[in-house]
């Protein structure tokens, strides 16, 4: 059930930050996280030394700026919503290059673009540098509910099941000359996820049963015999 090397977003290496263990990573994550979240909007000079100290830890990890960068885009959203804010927001006006924006808003939008950025590239940095079942048994080892673990464990499995099955989908919609994007098209594409759901949910019961069958009792082997087992 382990994605290995694989995973599209780790990158094999071997260094300090690679071979630190797991659940050490997902703690000085947290505590990253909070001191960020905590810090501030107004206190601009500690924003640029939390950077620093990420930016040496990316440089000490030896992932490629590129690959962290090109995966950065997941915050494309929140980065939309910020430049809104000012234009929004009440309180007040400044003149911006000729624009009339929100003195607050301004400093709400500064707060959400650089929290959140801060949080994606240190959680895109962990990711990168921990393979995703090592994650799975930092959590077990943090006392995480097992429940929890094992969700996390099939949804990293069973994740790239589905996109390649929706993939799939996809290039059959193409074939028959339906493209996805096009607003004509959104209905059958409506009811392909809706086929999508079904399928991933007839798959989830046949999973289900194929463990009991196999003597699942509600807990799963422990994954630190797993870990040495595939790196003995």
């Amino acid at each position: 059930m382990g994605a290995g090397h694989g995973h599209r977003l780790h990158v094999h290496g071997h260094s300090v930050v690679h071979r630190a263990p797991a659940h050490v990573k997902l703690l000085v994550l947290l505590g990253f996280v909070l001191v960020v979240v905590a810090t501030p909007r107004q206190w601009f000079p500690v924003f640029g030394v939390h950077l620093v100290v990420l930016l040496a830890v990316v440089a000490l990890s030896r992932v490629p700026p590129l690959f962290l960068a090109k995966r950065m885009l997941v915050e494309t959203p929140f980065v939309l919503f910020a430049v809104l804010v000012p234009f929004i927001a009440e309180g007040e006006r400044v003149e911006v290059l000729g624009l009339s924006l929100s003195g607050p808003g301004l400093l709400a939008a500064w707060g959400l673009l650089v929290k959140g950025s801060l949080g994606v590239l240190a959680s895109l940095t962990l990711a990168a540098t921990t393979e995703p079942q090592d994650v799975l048994v930092g959590l077990r080892r943090l006392r995480m509910p097992d429940q929890i673990v094992q969700i996390m464990g099939f949804m990293l499995r069973y994740l790239d099941v589905v996109t390649a099955e929706l993939g799939r989908m996809t290039v059959a919609m193409r074939s028959r000359g339906l493209d996805p994007r096009s607003p004509r098209h959104w209905p059958l594409l409506g009811r392909t996820l809706g086929a999508l759901f079904i399928r991933s949910y007839e798959r989830g019961e046949r999973v289900h049963l194929a463990m009991l069958a196999r003597g699942y009792d509600g807990r799963m082997p422990d994954l630190d015999d797993h870990r040495r087992e595939a790196h003995a």
